[in-house]
């Protein structure tokens, strides 16, 4: 039954895709996630050519003038490859500044006549974004110890670890919106194998590049419609 009830939740969010306001959302998180990465990316490209030698002197070669250039260069296909792990706290960043919009758009489609909901302020929304994107990068920082040794299932550790994170984050977020803070928490709790397996069907995708652009705008809707379904809306 739970694992239905997930898998129903998610192919309604993949439905609503083309619907306008999940299309506003999307092209902002995209365009977001895309200048971030791309900041970021330059701004180490910089740094690069700061710490690394315009030329270096090699024995039996000579001096070699490319060396910061290809460093810097290089640096671009480094940051596609870590863009598989940057993008779950960039996700989970983005999420909390567009949920409210994606989750009014599923209500108004499935869930009419829900009454307002409890307003949570761009400052609050902005503080739980960051202080959950340091969660996040802390947890990951400290997992990567574990993904080494780990080898061929690094993959599915990385996958756990983030889709308890995520389905947490996400779940609260929703559950928010009509319960306030204490009880979305408690439902929370009552709920959280569902709410992981939930959070890791969206961690999977994240690892993949380009797909990934799309997983915030999903899980946001995927996880307003696993709270009414588990409130028995």
């Amino acid at each position: 039954m739970g694992r239905r009830m997930i898998l129903t939740s998610f192919l309604k969010a993949l439905g609503q895709l083309p619907d306008r306001p999940f299309r506003s959302v999307l092209f902002r998180g995209i365009g977001l996630s895309v200048a971030l990465l791309a900041a970021l990316t330059y701004g180490i490209s910089v740094l690069v050519g700061i710490f690394v030698p315009d030329a270096v002197s090699l024995p039996y070669i000579g001096t070699v003038n490319w060396i910061d250039s290809a460093a810097s260069w290089a640096v671009i296909p480094l940051m596609m490859v870590l863009s598989v792990f940057l993008m779950v706290p960039v996700a989970s960043a983005f999420t909390g500044l567009f949920l409210d919009d994606v989750a009014q758009a599923v209500e108004d489609r499935h869930y009419p006549g829900q009454g307002p909901v409890t307003k949570i302020s761009l400052s609050d929304n902005l503080r739980d974004s960051l202080g959950f994107l340091g969660v996040m990068v802390v947890v990951n920082a400290v997992a990567l110890i574990l993904y080494l040794p780990a080898g061929p299932l690094a993959p599915f550790l990385f996958w756990a670890v983030n889709g308890y994170l995520l389905g947490r984050e996400y779940f609260q977020m929703a559950a928010m919106r009509r319960l306030g803070r204490t009880e979305a928490s408690r439902l929370r709790r009552r709920y959280w194998a569902r709410i992981w397996v939930a959070g890791t069907l969206m961690a999977v995708p994240l690892s993949l590049p380009l797909v990934n652009l799309l997983i915030p705008v999903l899980g946001a809707a995927t996880f307003t419609h696993l709270y009414h379904r588990v409130r028995g809306s």
